[in-house]
């Protein structure tokens, strides 16, 4: 999975490589090195 660390701030869902279900991503960016990230798995 790529991240664009142009991008502040996002909150996105992505399909996992592996097992294809959907993951929440939200990351925060700050002058191009990500501060925070979290991946919580959404099952269904």
């Amino acid at each position: 999975m790529l991240i664009d660390t142009s991008i502040s701030s996002q909150i996105y869902i992505e399909d996992c490589e592996t097992c294809c279900n959907p993951i929440q991503l939200n990351y925060t960016s700050l002058g191009g090195e990500i501060i925070f990230f979290d991946a919580i798995s959404i099952e269904q």
